[in-house]
């Protein structure tokens, strides 16, 4: 992957075409003729637009899933599925899960999945999260342009947003390819990327994953199994969240602004007769995206959620496992600074949609739901997840023990019926 932000992404340009004679015209000194080098560019665009599928939003997906296809193919072993492996790790998952939360089994099935597989299935909710941000990007690069340039364009301006959207959708192809290969679940990042009630275990990356661990394959499966199916219980059982988590993502891509001064600088240094003029302006860096101060806010507020999310689950799979699995606690150590540290797949969903997506205060989140579990047991614990008011906030991450202690005077009652007591105290205050 490279540095550039999310779309700006152009091919290498081709050497030998620069002393190839046929692309040359020689009248007046045998120097090229710009206009000839610029009609050859656009019969070349015309022949990858028809090649590029019919996409005609602002990411070709079409070409993005062809491009991580290909990338795939060249990397991934044949064969390497293990459905019966993947079925009974997922099997004795949740029997064990069921002793130790109220949440029932999220999954109707557990599938095996390849690379390619977890592109094709995940790609609908990608297409969900990176569309606010290619059209943010790309109505900024059009609105930059001087009035009498996009005159002059006129319908040419339906060009510059298909190649924008091919732009787009070899990034995005690329970026998914190398997520593809590294994530282990379908959960892997904190998000319900794949389908409703399906979970997903990628066996060839548990296999890369697990080597070096020196614990047995058998046991790292079971585990990441375990993991799957209490983020799949939390999403099917918890209504609000997974409409939470993505909404929040796109509330952040929304917000996206581009230093348009910037960019009417660079548009002025675009030579027509030059194409590689683009190429280095694109290539500036002068188009990475501003921060804003809601941003920030969503930021914060995805980060808390994501937190309490992975915190929960950490907290859950480690009592579902401790008695069962001997290398529990190493396996529960290696996942957890996998999260909170972001790796490989964080940079590459940053580079997708702009923002890091990694729950830096997993660990704070892990001793709130470890405090409240052994303080009010399990079904006060999992009941807060009824309602988002309920849930606990980034102040309360701080000082997990006030936490704990609001819940003291109502921990045998139902945190839902609480919770109306409380609108219904509000609203007579209000009348």
């Amino acid at each position: 992957m490279n540095d550039l932000p999310f779309g700006f992404n152009l091919p290498e340009p081709n050497d030998g075409d620069k002393n190839d004679p046929a692309k040359k015209n020689t009248p007046g000194g045998g120097q090229e003729n710009p206009f000839g080098q610029l009609g050859e560019m656009l019969s070349q665009l015309g022949q990858m637009l028809s090649q590029a599928g019919n996409s005609t939003g602002p990411v070709n997906y079409d070409l993005a899933k062809q491009i991580a296809m290909q990338r795939l193919a060249e990397t991934e072993p044949a064969g390497a599925e293990s459905p019966e492996a993947v079925a009974d790790a997922a099997r004795l998952a949740e029997l064990w899960l069921d002793a130790v939360t109220i949440l029932p089994a999220g999954a109707t099935s557990t599938r095996s999945w390849t690379a390619k597989d977890w592109v094709e299935k995940t790609l609908p909710t990608w297409q969900r999260l990176c569309d606010p941000v290619a059209r943010r990007m790309s109505g900024a690069w059009v609105d930059a342009l001087p009035s009498e340039a996009k005159e002059a364009a006129g319908p040419l301006l339906s060009m510059v947003g298909q190649m924008g959207g091919m732009a787009f959708g070899s990034q995005l192809g690329n970026a998914l390819a190398q997520l593809g290969a590294e994530v282990l679940t379908s959960t892997d990042i904190g998000l319900p990327l794949g389908p409703e009630a399906v979970g997903a275990l990628l066996p060839v990356n548990i296999s890369k994953f697990s080597e070096g661990l020196e614990r047995p394959a058998s046991e790292v499966l079971v585990f990441l199994a375990a993991r799957e199916a209490a983020h799949q219980r939390l999403f099917a059982h918890v209504p609000w969240l997974r409409q939470r988590l993505l909404a929040t993502v796109e509330e952040f891509a929304r917000g996206i602004t581009v230093d348009t001064s910037a960019l009417e600088q660079l548009t002025a240094q675009v030579d027509p007769a030059n194409p590689q003029s683009i190429e280095q302006v694109m290539q500036s860096g002068m188009f990475e995206p501003q921060t804003t101060p809601e941003q920030e806010v969503a930021l914060a507020r995805l980060e808390t959620l994501l937190a309490l999310v992975e915190g929960w689950v950490d907290v859950v799979v480690a009592d579902a496992v401790a008695d069962r699995l001997p290398g529990a606690d190493a396996l529960r150590e290696t996942l957890r600074r996998r999260r909170a540290s972001g790796g490989p797949a964080e940079q590459t969903f940053a580079t997708l949609v702009g923002l890091e997506l990694r729950p830096r205060r997993l660990r704070a989140a892990s001793a709130l739901w470890r405090l409240v579990g052994d303080k009010h047991g399990t079904d006060v614990r999992d009941g807060i997840w009824a309602h988002p008011d309920l849930v606990p906030t980034a102040e309360d991450l701080d000082d997990p023990m006030e936490f704990a202690d609001r819940l003291a005077a109502g921990a045998t009652e139902d945190p839902i019926a609480e919770l109306k007591r409380t609108e219904e105290a509000e609203r007579d205050e209000d009348e």
